[in-house]
């Protein structure tokens, strides 16, 4: 067993509470992570004393871990709002072939069965040298959460870039309590089945080094648990959620993530997000809204979404002119052709749709391509339909936030194929993703929905998504460690 540290409470992520890059002036521009869930985890290792560990996602920060002593970037000064936090230097083509080659790449593209199986995936020489990388990545965390873990220390480990991390660490320290959470789904066996058979049961097994395994939804549970007994042969509860393996009971839970109503409707208010909202008001005057917010990923499914928009204007021309379509589509993993590849086809579908249908006085999109958090606040806020139809999501916190946020009631027209489905059942208007002309039919329903009903279910809907805001939803997988 390696030598212990002195943290009781560690959260390893890809992604640290702060972000380091090179600024307009080019000096080095620092900033603190926003949002409800770095804000739970911070205030929960504040409490403690404990220690968030991250990579280092660029040169800047590359330098500054090394800087630091053992990469602790506030002895070296840095600004980290009191946490402590250490990140990793780790080298850059490492770093490169296992988020996007791997995480990226494969584990996400499987378990939101992105895959176009007649042509990928294709697990050649070449893949298995991203793979190897995507071990030694997961290796650094794993060596550096059992220097500083505690002894019996609480391990927090986040999402499918480290799945190999808790088997690493429990051969490291056996002493330590670990839980890993999902933030995706989990695909199903017959899908989890296309991954090379020893990758399968090293990411299988790299979860099973935990104690918790922790998901959005149940069925992303269920799924994870089928496929420990299909390829693993592993002694499997469904019914209790637990897999016997290697002499441990590892425990499923299901801990769907909520939105922080009072940071985010305070933060939907700042002046910047005020402004946004101004201008979305002159531009679109008294027509309705249809809003959606998502970065410009395969598994959103914006496309479709564009295209269930002008079905509904074909087909339904008493509309026009009278909605405009709201899309702040947040550029996603440039690094990857697919994603440039989809960013041109939004692009495009929204093009088209301004081409059929738009006038002198009526834009029908309003659609962003760009990073602008207040504008899609905004949006929010004016929103009297959200359009969330992810092909699949682990959960889809936007779908939780507008709730909160709607100033006049918002009508959910939802994938069935959200984990946040689960929750919102029958008050949103779910329909299949792949389905157009259905997609589309939901949207004329939300449109015509009467302001009553529309604030009613709204109501409804606010409950659910403040059930379990970050600080609770982690506290309870700290608290399933015990």
């Amino acid at each position: 067993m390696a030598a212990s540290g002195s943290r009781s409470l560690l959260v390893a992520a890809n992604r640290g509470p702060v972000s380091i890059s090179t600024g307009p002036d080019g000096r080095e521009d620092v900033r603190r992570g926003g949002g409800g869930l770095v804000s739970g985890m911070v205030s929960a290792l504040s409490e403690v004393g404990g220690l968030w560990v991250c990579a280092a996602l660029n040169d800047r920060e590359r330098a500054a871990a090394r800087r630091a002593p053992d990469g602790h970037l506030a002895e070296a000064g840095y600004d980290t709002g009191g946490l402590d936090v250490r990140m990793l230097p780790l080298d850059p083509s490492t770093f490169a072939r296992a988020y996007n080659g791997i995480a990226n790449s494969t584990i996400w593209f499987v378990n939101h069965l992105l895959y176009d199986s007649a042509n990928s995936p294709v697990f050649d020489a070449g893949w298995r040298r991203l793979w190897a990388a995507y071990e030694r990545y997961n290796r650094s965390f794993a060596d550096a959460l059992a220097a500083e873990a505690a002894p019996g220390a609480k391990v927090m480990v986040q999402d499918y870039h480290l799945d190999l991390v808790p088997r690493q660490l429990r051969e490291r320290r056996d002493d330590v309590r670990i839980a890993h959470f999902t933030h995706t789904p989990w695909a199903p066996p017959e899908d989890f089945a296309m991954l090379p058979d020893a990758v399968g049961r090293e990411i299988l097994t790299g979860l099973l080094g935990a104690d918790h395994v922790g998901f959005h939804s149940p069925r992303w549970s269920e799924a994870f648990l089928r496929c420990c007994a299909r390829f693993l042969d592993a002694d499997v509860d469904l019914a209790a959620g637990t897999v016997r393996w290697e002499g441990r009971t590892v425990r499923t839970g299901v801990h769907p993530l909520g939105t922080a109503a009072a940071e985010i409707r305070a933060r939907a208010h700042e002046e910047d997000s005020e402004a946004g909202l101004t201008e979305l008001r002159d531009v679109i005057g008294d027509r309705k809204v249809i809003s959606r917010v998502d970065r410009t990923e395969l598994s959103k499914n914006i496309v479709r979404g564009l295209l269930a928009y002008r079905e509904l204007l074909r087909f339904r021309p008493e509309w026009r002119g009278r909605v405009v379509h709201v899309a702040y589509a947040y550029p996603s993993r440039t690094d990857i052709p697919e994603y440039r590849e989809y960013t041109a086809s939004v692009q495009r579908a929204g093009r088209e749709i301004e081409q059929e249908f738009g006038t002198d006085d009526w834009d029908p999109v309003l659609l962003d391509v760009a990073n602008d958090y207040p504008g899609s606040l905004a949006a929010l806020r004016l929103a009297d339909v959200l359009l969330v139809n992810p092909v699949r999501d682990g959960m889809n916190l936007v779908a939780k936030e507008v709730p909160v946020l709607s100033e006049n009631g918002c009508a959910v027209v939802l994938s069935t194929e959200a984990g946040v489905a689960d929750e919102f059942g029958e008050d949103a208007l779910l329909v299949n993703p792949f389905d157009v002309s259905g997609t589309a039919d939901a949207l004329d329903r939300a449109l015509s929905m009467s302001v009553e009903e529309r604030r009613a279910r709204t109501d409804r809907l606010a409950e659910v998504s403040v059930r379990l805001p970050p600080s609770a939803w982690l506290a309870a997988q700290v608290a399933a460690l015990d």
